[in-house]
């Protein structure tokens, strides 16, 4: 099985507080907290890119890995809000890493995009050695203030995992994963060039609360699993309120789900593998129960993966 080797992130210095957007939107700050967890986020400076946060978070996750950048035989870019539709971040990051001929893809997928990069790490593993994967976001250059249901709920960072075909360093193995895509529903959550962020938040909670749990449950059937065998849910850091809801939905506590957003908000694909980063860092013992990861995102596009004690 593929292995999961290491993870990393970075988070820009700028805190926003719900108080300060509280001024900017007319949302009263504890509102903004009742309907998605939220307290505060992180902006990113203006001098600094899509790739300068996610090289950031490479590093990161390299130095915990204890590799370089010549040990990476692919990576793997996840961005919805990158500053040019091409070349994107992913060879801007290979460069700034020193590398001149190692292959790397960009996948401008929001939100799901670090799941969905993890399928195919794992399946790509084996052709290619260590794959770095990065998600990085800078969300809060693609909101507006006209939509303030929207803009309270993002913020910037980025977030990195390292897989590899297999590694005695590894802490957990990639053993299945599920994707799926509905298109009926792409103007729920769109991003035009030069535009901002449109969401219908109603429509995007409902699907993403159904079709989660049912993904994360087909995938653990399929491996003779209930939810409840599973130790530790790392899920896409949307809104508390949608977290709380496939928890239910699962019949499993709250608590086997790992949750940031309060201090970073929505940062759409890096929070999945910010969430992994923070929790790998505070439960750095070898796995004894299974692991899910789950996304859903922009497209829609949503899926879940399970990883095994290594």
């Amino acid at each position: 099985m593929p292995s999961l080797v290491a993870f990393g992130h970075y988070l820009p210095e700028r805190v926003i507080t719900n108080d300060a957007l509280e001024a900017r939107t007319g949302r009263e700050s504890a509102t903004m907290e009742k309907t998605s967890g939220i307290r505060e986020r992180r902006y990113a400076a203006d001098d600094i890119t899509v790739a300068d946060l996610g090289l950031l978070a490479a590093h990161s996750c390299l130095t915990r890995a204890g590799l370089t950048p010549q040990d990476i035989g692919l990576i793997l870019f996840s961005s919805g809000s990158a500053e040019r539709a091409f070349p994107g971040p992913a060879s801007v990051l290979a460069a700034k890493l020193g590398l001149t001929a190692t292959p790397a893809i960009d996948i401008p997928v929001a939100s799901a995009g670090s799941l969905i990069a993890l399928a195919f790490a794992a399946d790509l593993a084996p052709r290619y050695g260590n794959i770095l994967i990065v998600a990085s976001e800078i969300m809060s250059r693609r909101i507006s203030d006209a939509d303030p249901d929207t803009a309270i709920l993002f913020g910037d960072g980025a977030g990195a995992c390292i897989v590899s075909p297999q590694s005695d360093k590894c802490f957990a193995r990639i053993a299945d994963v599920s994707l799926s895509t509905d298109g009926n529903f792409a103007d729920a959550l769109h991003l035009q060039h030069g535009g901002s962020i449109e969401m219908k938040g109603l429509a995007v909670i409902l699907q993403a609360s159904r079709k989660i749990p049912r993904s994360i449950e087909d995938l653990l059937a399929k491996n003779n699993l209930k939810p409840a065998d599973v130790g530790t849910y790392l899920m896409h850091q949307a809104n508390l309120n949608l977290i709380r809801k496939v928890a239910t939905a699962l019949a499993v506590p709250e608590q086997t789900f790992f949750c940031n957003i309060d201090r970073y908000g929505n940062t759409s694909s890096a929070s999945l593998l910010i969430a992994a980063s923070e929790w790998h860092a505070s439960n750095p013992a070898p796995l004894s129960k299974p692991v899910v990861f789950a996304a859903f995102g922009a497209g829609f596009n949503w899926g879940s993966l399970l990883a095994l004690p290594g």
